[in-house]
């Protein structure tokens, strides 16, 4: 198996990865940082080795770095001369309320699961110590440096509009007739004419699909709610082209079931207005600012401490 291929070869290898003034990153360090999602990908590249070696070492180098950055902001803590004990408080704060959350007030409990994890107590209480001090730092030099105005927001908006159209939207309702083979019942076709002929002859739609839909939205009516057209499947995006607001389809026949459509109401294409938006493009604004100011801030940090990494 191509993971425990890379298992066995983490096993064996213990070895500096980088090193960061005084510290180094070691190879076990990075291995469990990135043990979740190697795990994870293994399941999906099974058979295909070349393709998870290469996924395995850009996870590897991307949580390299990361670790490299976060030692890069401890040492700019320590020029700070912060007595250790500062963050005493907020660090057992923290771990009592994990004991309590996770470990139901089991403190034994919690010592045991770390144990099995190959760590210790104190070495989570370290770790906690750190991100504390990881987001005290990057708040202080990022996050309160960013001011979005409504002006950048605006200027966003005007030369990104084709982001935030919206196509032709329809809310559905649906009545599904599965074709089951093993089924004893009426023909899903037949049925579905049936309940047409009960529309047309002014039948509730919503009534009907609670009775006769075998859909997982049955309880709620046949809800669908909203869809852009072009987004419903070939079958649904046709009969709904063809439905005004508060008609009913035919039967649409599909390989895996019969339908029967109700349009509820349209909305023609239209872009979304900026107050829709907003807060969206804030986000994304921010995110972006964030990226900028963190690059610039590390690269800072690189600049006036000692960084060397080792082949891996």
């Amino acid at each position: 198996m191509v993971f425990g291929a890379w298992l066995a070869e983490a096993q064996l290898v213990d070895g500096i990865q980088a090193v960061v003034h005084d510290t180094p990153v070691t190879y076990v360090e990075v291995m469990e940082l990135s043990r979740p999602v190697i795990e994870s990908m293994a399941r999906q590249f099974t058979g295909r080795e070349e393709d998870f070696q290469r996924q395995v070492f850009e996870v590897r180098t991307n949580n390299l770095d990361h670790l490299v950055t976060r030692q890069l902001i401890l040492q700019e803590f320590k020029t700070f001369n912060v007595p250790e004990t500062i963050l005493d408080k907020d660090v057992e704060k923290r771990v009592q309320e994990i004991i309590q959350k996770d470990f139901y007030g089991d403190r034994t409990k919690m010592i045991k699961t770390l144990q099995a994890q190959g760590t210790t107590l104190e070495h989570f209480r370290k770790q906690t110590r750190e991100r504390f001090i990881e987001i005290a730092l990057r708040q202080k030099n990022i996050g309160s440096a960013i001011i979005i105005s409504p002006h950048k927001v605006e200027a966003y908006y005007a030369t990104h509009k084709e982001d935030f159209k919206l196509d032709d939207e329809v809310k559905l309702r649906m009545i599904v007739l599965t074709n089951r083979i093993e089924s004893s019942g009426p023909d899903p076709k037949k049925l579905g004419q049936e309940i047409i002929s009960r529309l047309d002859e002014g039948a509730d739609f919503g009534e009907l699909a609670t009775i006769y839909s075998q859909g997982s939205q049955a309880r709620a009516k046949g809800d669908w709610g909203w869809y852009e057209t072009r987004k419903l499947r070939k079958e649904f995006a046709e009969a709904a082209s063809k439905l005004k607001g508060g008609q009913h389809s035919s039967v649409i026949e599909t390989p895996d079931a019969c339908y029967v459509m109700l349009v509820e109401e349209r909305k023609p294409a239209r872009y979304k207005n900026l107050g829709e938006v907003r807060d969206e493009i804030e986000t994304n604004l921010r995110l972006d600012e964030e990226n900028r100011l963190e690059k610039q801030w590390i690269a800072k940090l690189k600049k006036k401490t000692f960084v060397k990494y080792y082949q891996q």
